[in-house]
């Protein structure tokens, strides 16, 4: 018993240890495995687009050039457009930040009024805020600099690794099928074939829900007279696509706009429109386009939402569910790992456990 005990330990802390080490490895090389991750994912994507052009007799260089091409100008196109919306909005920022300090000014004499806090203290802390996060400009510059080259370093990497991930797709399968015995075959092709169905399913209904969440985010603000309602309405639709946290993030950037630029009442119109629009994309887009696809719980979701932060950032945050999916997918295939793969999935169980039935049974007898 102690045996058993002892080496329950050694297993757990073994496991916890590859863990830790596994999300340490993937934090400092996210640099080379991040596009990598991305390229892999939009290749199972298109793939289906270059074996339909193979069928009509394209050579398979050909149709994978063509799918990557027509890929990287969608993907320019969204960005060039977004950085020239960003354009304008910068050359309004001056006014858009001196219009929010008056109001940062309006709150901190209003909260020392009716809260009784020094007024002088909430300066200061407001100012520490501001220095942190701001800095003294050329930090901002470098920054922005960084975050530029980080980009088109990730728009000119992922089309190369993409070519070489669909021209060398025969290649890779037959390495995984030589890893794993003839008998295991039929199972690890089962894992690949649900792992491919679920990457495209997830994918695809999410492009549908980010064009259709950007339609009625920018209708919305137009109606209420917000600036820059098409920009701020495609922004919250990507940001959308981040699992819960999106959302909230979606709904801030419109009401701080509002605030800044038209009458306090208007924030709280957009908080309205806005929960109206998530309501209807919770209730009927994410569960019949999105959710139906990953069996993913929301206590897990969320949890891996976070760790996927931590290590990658915001890209972390998008692809942390369809990883996850992955990975219950596997599970599910692996006896040992089956209770992991039903943990990480939707499956609701009664209230009283299989374990809990028993010892009522016992009770009763």
């Amino acid at each position: 018993m102690i045996s058993n005990r002892f080496n329950f330990y050694i297993q757990f802390s073994q496991l916890l240890i590859g863990i830790l080490a596994l999300g340490y490895i993937l934090y400092l090389g996210q640099d080379i495995i991040l596009p990598i991750v991305f390229a892999l994912i939009l290749a199972i994507l298109v793939n289906p687009i270059v074996n339909r052009f193979e069928a009509n007799h394209l050579s398979r260089v050909v149709a994978i050039i063509l799918v990557v091409l027509l890929t990287f100008i969608v993907v320019i196109t969204i960005v060039y457009f977004i950085s020239s919306q960003l354009g304008v909005v910068g050359d309004a920022l001056p006014q858009l930040e001196s219009k929010f300090n008056q109001i940062i000014d309006q709150l901190i004499q209003w909260i020392s009024e009716h809260f009784h806090f020094s007024a002088r203290t909430l300066n200061k802390w407001v100012a520490k805020v501001k220095s942190e996060n701001i800095g003294d400009g050329t930090g901002l510059i470098r920054t922005t600099i960084a975050t530029i080259t980080d980009v088109l370093v990730f728009v000119f990497l992922i089309p190369v690794y993409m070519f070489l991930f669909l021209y060398y797709k025969p290649l890779l399968l037959e390495f995984i099928a030589r890893l794993f015995p003839t008998s295991q075959h039929a199972t690890v092709a089962e894992v690949l074939l649900q792992s491919r169905k679920l990457i495209q399913s997830y994918l695809i209904g999410l492009c549908i829900e980010a064009v259709i969440m950007a339609g009625l985010n920018s209708t919305a603000l137009l109606i209420l007279g917000i600036d820059y309602a098409l920009l701020i309405g495609i922004i919250g639709a990507l940001l959308n696509v981040i699992p819960y946290i999106g959302g909230v993030t979606s709904v801030l950037i419109p009401m701080v706009l509002a605030l800044v630029t038209k009458e306090p009442i208007y924030a709280l119109w957009v908080l309205v429109a806005y929960s109206i629009i998530q309501f209807f994309d919770n209730n009927f887009l994410v569960p019949k386009i999105v959710a139906s696809k990953v069996k993913v719980n929301a206590l897990i979701s969320i949890i891996v939402v976070f760790i996927g932060s931590a290590i990658w950032g915001v890209p972390g945050m998008f692809l942390s569910l369809p990883l996850t999916a992955i990975v219950k997918v596997i599970f599910d295939h692996i006896e040992p790992l089956k209770p992991w793969g039903f943990l990480i999935g939707d499956t609701m169980p009664s209230i009283y456990g299989t374990i809990f039935k028993l010892r009522k049974r016992k009770s009763n007898l």
